[in-house]
């Protein structure tokens, strides 16, 4: 049942690309803390958090329920298959309508035998500046789920790239773009472009938010303020992407809260109204999301 508050919409309360990278740090196993993370945002606000690990991210559906009910969080969980090299080896090997299928039925009837239905199709993605042959299958048969079952899709563009190549493909498949989200915009720090793949119709995710190695909050700040003089504020959604065990708080990092406790009152103090704001958190996820929970 989608909760009334604010909604996460791209995290990760478990994953484990450990083995592709080649480094324990990129397993993200850390139950206790993450429930006490839960626990804090709960207390913030927070209503709902959308789980984007999906098949050949680690995903562990019983895992991802605990922090649920230890938090009173709804995390609702996804299907699908991310970016090479992270796809799972029968990727390869089957065909797109075998794996549009394999993604309907864990959206129509369950994930595995934990009665947990997903509730949306990513985060599926592309390499920096370009989509392999083996990402162009993903997207082909993460487009075919979607048509079939109506459910939202959430992408992955490395560093903010490809972000109009993305859309445009997802619409010339037939994909209604108000049902598209575009993910990790906010690494692109290129505002004309953020603009120009608005004007397409689709949602966008400024969902790394605090990864300020990658891009200053600064430039998300002026990128909002874009956004919303040009009318395209009920397109954008926002979230952390926690992926490393170094990002919680208790092992040294900024913790899923950051975004409420630092960010929101940085968009405030600048300019931004509660009203702005619970546009970006309530309205626009609950628009997106509701009706799939």
């Amino acid at each position: 049942m989608f909760q009334s508050g604010y909604t996460m919409m791209h995290e990760h309360v478990t994953i484990d690309l450990s083995g592709v990278k080649k480094d324990p740090d990129c397993r993200l196993d850390c139950k206790d803390q993450t429930i006490e993370e839960f626990r804090a945002l709960k207390e913030l606000g927070v209503g709902n958090v959308l789980e984007v690990t999906n098949l050949g991210m680690g995903r562990d559906v019983d895992y991802i329920m605990d922090v649920a009910r230890a938090s009173g969080i709804n995390i609702l969980v996804c299907t699908g298959f991310y970016k090479e090299p992270f796809l799972p080896d029968y990727v390869y090997t089957s065909s797109e309508e075998e794996l549009a299928d394999l993604m309907v039925a864990e959206i129509e009837e369950g994930i595995g035998k934990s009665g947990v239905k997903a509730s949306a199709i990513g985060e599926f993605g592309t390499s920096k500046g370009r989509m392999t042959d083996m990402e162009r299958k993903v997207f082909r048969s993460c487009a075919m789920a979607a048509r079939r079952t109506g459910r939202l899709v959430t992408t992955h563009t490395t560093l903010g790239t490809l972000g109009i190549e993305q859309a445009d493909y997802l619409i010339s498949m037939g994909l209604d773009p108000s049902r598209i989200v575009i993910g990790h915009m906010d690494l692109s720090n290129d505002i004309p472009l953020i603009l120009r793949l608005l004007e397409r119709g689709v949602s966008i995710g400024f969902d790394t938010v605090g990864k300020l190695d990658y891009a200053p909050d600064s430039f998300r700040l002026e990128a909002l303020r874009a956004i919303f003089d040009k009318g395209f504020q009920d397109q954008v959604v926002l979230s952390m992407d926690i992926t490393r065990k170094s990002h919680l708080k208790a092992n040294g990092g900024l913790g899923y809260s950051y975004l409420f406790t630092s960010f929101v009152p940085y968009l405030m103090a600048n300019g931004f109204t509660r009203q702005d704001v619970d546009r970006l958190l309530v309205d626009n996820p609950a628009r997106l999301l509701g009706g799939d929970a």
